[in-house]
């Protein structure tokens, strides 16, 4: 059985380390952080399951939808898992919701280690393999799949999902970072990280981020459930680019446009715009200014042989922190679709 400690997150989350070894920089672990279920209902009276036999009706409520349903988050870039919101919308389901803060991000990150480094995104297959088993050591019967995975986290896990073909039943992708944001470009910009990387691949890119979309975050967020966050873990401006871990990705992209072969259903959420954040404007308070969305829209296509992209006006890069009615849509959505496929899964 795995060890289960409180989380930072509260009495509702706890939270356990999965050690992955060692490399240059020392100790590396991942941190799995599991939601605890809402208490059950009150078991009906004797009153209520006289009336149940008279109308004929079960004497039990049936299971809730996603019974039998584990879901894996995995975050993006300079971010690690703090949405209680989202968890819950899992667990209201009847699904268990767990997240995992991959190595040298968040709550895995230890002195001395430089922030999200990585120089292949297969290395990611350790973390996922021992979230994986940490989730089925405490799992009871047969357990479906979800992969949720935000920008980073989506390549990451459409890259795995794809290497693992019907290891998940359904992958669900929030802003998933599945194209450079200057693809135009990608002919003379691949060759420079190619090389820098090759050369010098601890070398930090130039900052740019300007911290507006921190800041969008904090103009739309709703003020009767504020999410704080560590600056530690999410820090502004964002954490420094490095040379071999930005090839990393951009392999990873290149993997995405010859075309994966995600064998379960796919469900992607994007914002309905983009925008450029080269100084502040109300704009930004409801556009994805990270990605280049209708490129992301495209690149998705080609992610599986089902993909079903929704495209929600006003939306911030997370979705799910966008302002009340774009993030009320975003969930509706998000409902919708998996009500969809657990009906399938019967």
């Amino acid at each position: 059985m795995t060890a289960w400690l409180l989380d930072v997150l509260g009495d509702e989350f706890e939270q356990t380390t999965l050690p992955l070894g060692e490399d240059h920089e020392g100790e590396v672990v991942a941190t799995l952080v599991r939601a605890l279920p809402p208490a059950p209902p009150e078991p009906p009276s004797g009153w209520e399951r006289f009336v149940r036999r008279l109308r004929g009706m079960p004497q039990a409520d049936p299971p809730p939808m996603l019974d039998g349903v584990d879901v894996l988050y995995v975050h993006g870039w300079s971010d690690y898992f703090f949405q209680k919101r989202l968890a819950r919308f899992w667990t209201s389901q009847g699904a268990r919701f767990f997240a995992l803060d991959l190595r040298k991000y968040g709550r895995s990150l230890r002195d001395g280690q430089t922030p999200g480094y990585v120089t292949d995104l297969k290395t990611y297959d350790e973390d996922i393999a021992a979230a994986l088993e940490a989730m089925r050591s405490d799992a009871v019967g047969d357990r479906r799949l979800v992969l949720m995975g935000h920008s980073t986290g989506g390549l990451v896990l459409s890259l795995w999902a794809s290497r693992h073909p019907d290891a998940a039943d359904a992958v669900i992708l929030n802003s998933p970072w599945l194209e450079l944001q200057l693809a135009p470009l990608r002919a003379a910009i691949i060759p420079m990280i190619e090389l820098q990387a090759r050369l010098r691949p601890m070398e930090a890119a130039p900052q740019i981020d300007l911290g507006f979309y921190a800041r969008a975050q904090a103009a739309v967020a709703d003020p009767d459930d504020l999410m704080e966050t560590n600056p530690t873990w999410r820090p502004v401006p964002a954490m420094p680019v490095h040379a071999g871990w930005l090839r990393a990705i951009t392999r990873g992209h290149r993997a995405v446009a010859d075309g994966l072969t995600i064998t379960a259903p796919v469900c992607v959420l994007l914002s309905k715009r983009s925008a450029l954040p080269t100084r502040w404007s109300d704009e930004l308070t409801s556009a994805d200014t990270v990605l280049a969305v209708d490129g992301i829209a495209q690149r998705a296509l080609g992610l599986g042989s089902s993909v079903t992209i929704e495209r929600i006006d006003g939306a911030l890069h997370d979705v799910f922190l966008s302002r009340k009615d774009a993030r009320d849509d975003a969930y509706a959505r998000l409902e919708r679709w998996v009500t969809g496929w657990a009906a399938a899964q019967r």
